[in-house]
Parts: C-alpha cells; structure tokens; sequence
C-alpha cells in the first residue's frame, strides 16, 4: 500500500501563516491583558475571536476565507496543533501539582468541587427546561437540551485555571493547589456527565453506558496509581543518568501524550489524562523538575497561548446582535456564576475555611474557559446546540475567565503565606524559573 502523499504546498503555506499570525496575536494581546492587570490567558483567547467570524469575518470576509478556510482538512490542522497545545499544558500543569498536600486535604477538595458542581448543575437544567423553543436545534428533546445546559454550566475550565494562577504566581499557593484539586473532581465528574447526555442526545441513556463510563473511569485511576506509577518512576531514574536533559524531556513528553491518548480511547478528554501523566511524573521522586525546565518554557510561551487562540476562532459574537440570543447570553451568564460561585463558596466554608480562602476559591473555580468551549463543542457536533447557542455557552467561557483574576487579587493578600508554600515556592522556581521574591497583587505585605 502506497503511503499517501505529503500536504499540498498551498495548504502548508496557509497553516504556516495561520500558525504565525494567531501565535503573534495571542502574545501581543496577552503582554496587553498583563499590562492591564489580567493574566495573560485573557488576550490570548481574544486572539482567535480576532480572527475568527466576529471581527476577520465580518470586516473582511475575502481575507479571512483565504487565511482561514472553513474546509475540513485545513481547519483541522489547527486544531491538531491546538491539543497538542492543551495536552502539553495539563500535563505541566500536573506536573506542578503538590500531591501530598492534595492527598491530605483530599476531603476539602471533594466539597468544593462537589458542591460547585451540584448547584449549577441543578441551575442550568431548570434554565434549560425554561428556555424559549427558538433556542432549540431542530427537533432537539428539551430534556437532553435542559442536561446539556446544566452540564455546560457546571465545568470548570482546568486549563484556564492553572493558566490564570501560573499567570498570578499563586500555583504554590495552598489555595492555588486545591483551585487546582477541585478543578480536577469538576473535570471527572464533567466529562463522565457529558459523555452521558451526549448518548442520551444521540441514542437515549442507557445503564450499560453509564455503568461502563464509571468502571472506566476508576480502571483509569487505579492503574495511573498502581502500575504506571512505579514504571514512570523508573523511567526516570533511567534518564536521570543521562547528562544532558533531552532523554528527561522526551520521556516526559511521552508519559503525558500517552496517558492523554489511554484516556481519550476511553471515552473520556484527553486533557484528563494529560493530567494524570503530569501527575505522575510530578510525584516520580527521582525526576529532577530542574531538568524539565526548556520544557515548561517552550509549553507556556509558544503552545499555550496558540491553543488558547485557536480555541475562539469558531466563536461568532454577532448573533448577540438580535434581542433573544442577548438577554438569554445575560441570564445564562447570570446563572452560571451565581451557580458555581454560591457552590463552589458553601462547599469551602463548610471545610473550615475561612471566608477569603472560600472567596478566592470560587473565583478561580468561576473560571469555565476552555473546558465550556470544548462542551460546547460536543454539542453542536450531535446537534444540542446550533451556532447561536454555542456563541452564548463561549460567551460564558470568555467572560467567567475574565472575573477571576479581580477577585484572586482582592482575596489573596488576606491569606497569610505558609512556610509550607514558602518551600514550595523554592521547589517550583526549579522547573520555572525564579519567581518575584513578592507579589503584592496574590500575596500579604
């Protein structure tokens, strides 16, 4: 068998310039965001709105049909790079995750993220069974649109959140990791949520579907805890004797890109299991994260941002233009935040936590980001959603990203600094390099 041939040289030209030109964008517009006091993130994901039907499109239609095509092959180069992007990034930022405080405070970590999917969850199904019948695609059953809503609202973005608290310098921050901790229990229980609303859009719900996404789920988690653990600690100790980092870098990448693939042929994100990979090998005792360092940098600076700009190029802001679609975006947005935050604030105050601890985490769990975007995706791909409804659910995604960084800054500096965080601070600076000795906006004079 012939193998097929290479892309065309008009289709590689087009990639070329479609990769440069978002990455460009998303980093001018994220030094932008920074100097206005908003992570990077924030102008990173304008980017691709830039450039996608809400203003290329609609200023210059000619030129955006050149530069971004809407036929299948092509797009779907930039959505390669873009997990490819997402997949890395998870798995650094599980990389950067303290296991063993996540393991002591485990319990905490449950309410919250419990209790902000819950509420929501609850909040969005009674706005999905109230919503006008225009908002319907097709002959859409309004109870699997009600699921769908509820489901879009509860997600956290995990993505966007480690993004906004590497941004802020607040991952070694104890409220950082359980941000981080509950944001993990929000994308288990989302995607095993999704899954199952998505088989009752398409066929129905059935119990063999739900029965097989939980076994599946919990195979997952045991064999990430039992048998790959011990494999991925010895693969480093291997590369470890190396005197240059590449074999270090490279096992890494793989560990993260196959646990992202294992996940995904189970029905699950991708990204989940990146983060599972990123887990291991942050809790691998003999991975010197020294030497994973050029890795972070390349993650952060180049892949990240280009995935976050990819990710609003299908966003279409000028459906809002007509009167429904608009006041049902504002009661959706409404709704999702009063939802998650009033979750996400009961389920820390009722761990002990004192009130600006629970502030600041339900600001950063507020944040759906990118794991709304790629729901909302999965909607309109099995007809849940049509474009208005998706823009409406991005709009969401676009705007809660964009609240939690005000209130990080407010809540932090009542948070004293640890000398737990301290410690951890001087282990991050290893696979980060050297954070500000102090930064007033997350942390107490």
């Amino acid at each position: 068998m012939a193998p097929p041939p290479p892309i065309a040289a008009h289709a590689l030209l087009v990639f070329l310039l479609q990769v440069g030109l978002l990455l460009s964008a998303a980093l001018l517009l994220g030094r932008l965001a920074n100097r206005l006091g908003t992570p990077a993130v924030v102008g990173e994901l304008c980017a691709g709105v830039l450039f996608g039907p809400t203003v290329l499109g609609h200023l210059a239609p000619r030129v955006s049909e050149w530069l971004l095509p809407r036929t299948a092959p092509q797009f779907h180069l930039l959505d390669a790079i873009g997990q490819i992007g997402v997949v890395l990034f998870v798995g650094v930022t599980g990389i950067e995750v303290d296991f063993g405080l996540v393991r002591r405070k485990g319990t905490v970590a449950l309410r919250v993220g419990v209790a902000g999917l819950a509420i929501p969850l609850a909040a969005g199904v009674i706005a999905g069974l109230a919503a006008p019948r225009s908002l319907l695609a097709g002959s859409m059953n309004r109870d699997a649109f009600a699921l769908f809503v509820g489901v879009a609202m509860c997600v956290s973005a995990l993505p966007v959140i480690a993004k906004t608290l590497s941004d802020m310098n607040l991952l070694h921050r104890n409220i950082g990791q359980l941000t981080i901790a509950a944001g993990v229990v929000d994308d288990v229980v989302g995607w095993l949520l999704l899954s199952i609303v998505s088989a009752m859009a398409t066929a129905g719900v059935r119990g063999r579907t739900v029965a097989s996404s939980v076994i599946l789920l919990a195979i997952a988690v045991l064999v990430t805890a039992t048998v790959a653990r011990p494999l991925v600690r010895a693969a480093f100790a291997r590369c470890g004797r190396s005197p240059e980092n590449g074999p270090t870098i490279a096992t890494a990448v793989l560990v993260i890109v196959l646990s992202a693939a294992a996940t995904q042929a189970m029905g699950f994100e991708a990204a989940f299991g990146a983060f599972l990979g990123g887990l291991l090998i942050g809790s691998a005792n003999t991975a010197d994260l020294g030497r994973l360092a050029p890795l972070r940098a390349v993650v952060v600076s180049v892949f990240a941002p280009l995935f976050f700009a990819t990710a609003g190029l299908r966003v279409d802001l000028t459906v809002l233009t007509r009167p429904v679609p608009l006041l049902t975006a504002v009661a959706a947005l409404l709704i999702a935040v009063a939802g998650k935050f009033a979750g996400a604030y009961v389920g820390a105050l009722s761990s002990k936590l004192t009130r600006w601890e629970a502030l600041a985490l339900a600001g950063g769990m507020n944040a759906r980001g990118v794991i709304q975007i790629v729901v909302a995706t999965v909607g309109l791909n099995v007809g849940v959603l049509d474009t208005t409804t998706y823009t409406i659910v991005i709009l969401v995604a676009i705007t809660t990203s964009l609240m939690a960084p005000p209130i990080l800054r407010r809540a932090m500096p009542h948070i004293l600094l640890t000398e737990e965080e301290t410690e951890r601070r001087r282990t991050m600076a290893a696979f980060r390099g050297p954070l500000p000795s102090r930064d007033p906006d997350s942390e107490p004079a």
